[in-house]
């Protein structure tokens, strides 16, 4: 046996494998694999890591791109004095100083049915219309198309007749006018003459004709003896009495007694409805225009009697070209409430006269009330009656 010592084998440096003369190299080959994999994985995971960070930031920035304000809302309004708070938020600047950087452009309508055309084409984004346009837009598109979100004015429509006409069996044989055939006082023409037995067709057939006209060639109609009456919202009721000789024998408000809303003599005659799509795109525009429209509504219910007139005659100046006289004026906004409550407990009776007429198909309407951003606005509790959300 030899003396000579066994020599010391270096001393292994850290994170180096020693490998001892006659050992298999394949330890180390594992080895390295296995921190290659490991690498990998870290690399993979933290590049995984990275791209979802990317992902989520630009799912946020399209989302906050998504709900920016609008750079235009185009509204959709009447020049009827049922429709001051649009005439008024519009011509004073109430509406457009509250969009602030939104451009505000505007459309007049004669009714509400040419409206809803024109919304779900994509012509306008939002508009003050009747409720039953509404309604029958929120059924034909199974709720896709429109939100109601305020109301804006009750009351104001009348069934205005010739003065020999004292009941409605004397409406037999007659031709009556309606704004447009679906609008809001077309179906409660044709619902009342369906109660007092008297049949009607969309066609203009059956016990009484029905004739939807143009609001202002309905009143030269009148007064040239070629209609026997017409059922309006005003100022157009107002102009058939004081200008033409008319009588009312039927005032809606009357038809309304407040076993349903628990308001005696209200009915919604104009609500503000917007299109589905504008609203998820753009909720802020929404919201300011509820202030703007709550601004104009709390306008005309404060202003003084010379106030309101001259700054509606000024707006259906702009908008059609001449103003009212002053009786016809006042004795129309003796018939209006403004109010932002779209009077939601109304709508289930709506909906079955618009049946009754032959308008609309029996439907679930639930859903057709979206109040969230107008009782933010307001800081009250406007009820949806269970047909939306408030």
């Amino acid at each position: 046996m030899s003396n000579t010592p066994e020599p010391t084998p270096p001393a292994s440096n850290p994170g180096t494998t020693r490998i001892v003369a006659g050992e298999s190299n394949k330890p180390k080959r594992r080895r390295t694999l296995e921190i290659g994999i490991a690498v990998g994985l870290v690399l993979l995971i933290g590049a995984g890591a990275a791209v979802a960070s990317v992902v989520a930031k630009n799912n946020e920035t399209q989302a906050a791109a998504a709900t920016t304000p609008a750079a235009e809302l185009r509204l959709g309004y009447f020049g009827n004095v049922t429709h001051a708070p649009a005439l008024v938020g519009v011509s004073k600047g109430i509406i457009a100083g509250k969009l602030g950087s939104t451009k505000l452009t505007t459309q007049i309508f004669n009714a509400g049915p040419a409206a809803v055309e024109a919304l779900n084409a994509g012509a306008i984004d939002a508009a003050y219309l009747g409720p039953n346009p509404a309604i029958n837009s929120f059924v034909q598109s199974k709720g896709a198309s429109i939100s109601i979100i305020a109301g804006a004015a009750s009351g104001g429509a009348q069934l205005v007749v010739k003065p020999g006409i004292n009941s409605a069996a004397d409406l037999k044989g007659k031709t009556l006018a309606s704004p447009q055939l679906g609008g809001t006082q077309d179906v409660a023409l044709r619902a009342w003459l369906g109660k007092q037995g008297l049949k009607t067709n969309p066609n203009g057939g059956g016990d009484v004709a029905i004739n939807p006209t143009d609001n202002a060639q309905t009143l030269k109609l009148f007064q040239d003896g070629k209609l026997d009456g017409a059922w309006l919202p005003e100022p157009w009721a107002s102009r058939l009495v004081l200008q033409a000789g008319g009588k009312v024998l039927v005032d809606e408000k009357d038809l309304w007694d407040g076993s349903i809303t628990g308001k005696p003599g209200q009915f919604p005659t104009t609500i503000l409805i917007v299109s589905k799509k504008f609203a998820a795109d753009h909720p802020q525009t929404v919201t300011a225009l509820l202030q703007g429209h709550e601004a104009s509504v709390n306008w005309l219910n404060t202003a003084s009697a010379a106030d309101k007139a001259t700054a509606i005659n000024a707006a259906l100046k702009a908008t059609a070209g001449s103003t009212l006289p002053a009786d016809v004026i006042d004795r129309s906004l003796k018939n209006i409430t403004f109010t932002v409550d779209p009077l939601a407990g109304t709508y289930k009776k709506l909906l079955q006269d618009g049946v009754d007429a032959g308008i609309t198909k029996p439907a679930d309407i639930n859903g057709i009330f979206d109040l969230r951003a107008l009782n933010s606005v307001t800081g009250q509790k406007t009820s949806a009656a269970g047909l939306g959300q408030d």
